[in-house]
């Protein structure tokens, strides 16, 4: 049975916010687009609602965006990862976190280089506590997909210590469009993490910009 979540988006001005705050108003869900600066994430908000016709997506710092949500997805480049965080740490009360970021070391962002803490998953953990239920996902989708209609071929890991934040997680993948697979502890992020540098290097070998990763022999994943 489909469940309403209030979802913020932080770095909802960016691709992967933008493609995801697109996909999953459109589910249904009520959804804030937070960014550092209020007027940027009510520009963003305004240019989506225009596109599915309708007022459907809310705009505001990201402080004010984490407060009034249930799930909150961390979407900012790892430069400002933990700022992000340590900025909305206040306004946490226990909400589900999904960490997306990816931690890109330019120039040499098909590399791998995981941070000394494992992954950037565990750096949200270690600094949120237990303010928040913190998982992670969407590592390895193109954000040029997840914002066009489109089907996406691609299945999303999703990791993180608790197991019923992760089912949690996994039905909000499934209503954004892709399939959601249990990928196990939070650990395991680092995993996809890494992946996300050698897609990097796929795609500029093979000259594509969305490859993905599949996972296979598993049937119906959720």
């Amino acid at each position: 049975m489909f469940k309403k979540r209030k979802i913020a988006v932080l770095g909802g001005t960016g691709n992967l916010g933008y493609g995801l705050a697109w996909r999953w108003a459109g589910a249904g869900h009520a959804v804030t687009i937070g960014s550092r600066v209020r007027e940027k994430a009510l520009n963003a908000a305004a240019e989506l609602n225009e596109r599915l016709g309708g007022s459907l997506i809310g705009g505001a710092d990201n402080p004010a965006a984490a407060k009034q949500a249930e799930v909150v997805v961390l979407t900012v480049p790892f430069a400002a990862h933990e700022a992000t965080l340590e900025s909305i740490k206040p306004s946490l009360s226990g909400q589900v976190v999904i960490d997306t970021t990816v931690p890109l070391v330019p120039p040499k962002v098909a590399v791998v280089q995981l941070p000394g803490e494992g992954s950037a998953a565990v750096i949200t953990r270690n600094i949120l506590g237990d303010r928040a239920r913190v998982t992670a996902a969407y590592h390895n989708v193109a954000a040029n997909l997840l914002e066009r209609d489109v089907d996406i071929d691609c299945d999303i890991l999703v990791t993180g210590d608790d197991l019923e934040t992760r089912r949690e997680v996994m039905q909000l993948v499934e209503d954004s469009g892709c399939r959601a697979i249990n990928a196990g502890k939070l650990a395991n992020a680092a995993a996809a993490e890494a992946l996300t540098s050698l897609l990097i290097h796929i795609n500029k070998t093979y000259k594509t910009s969305h490859s993905g990763i599949r996972i296979t022999g598993i049937g119906d994943a959720l």
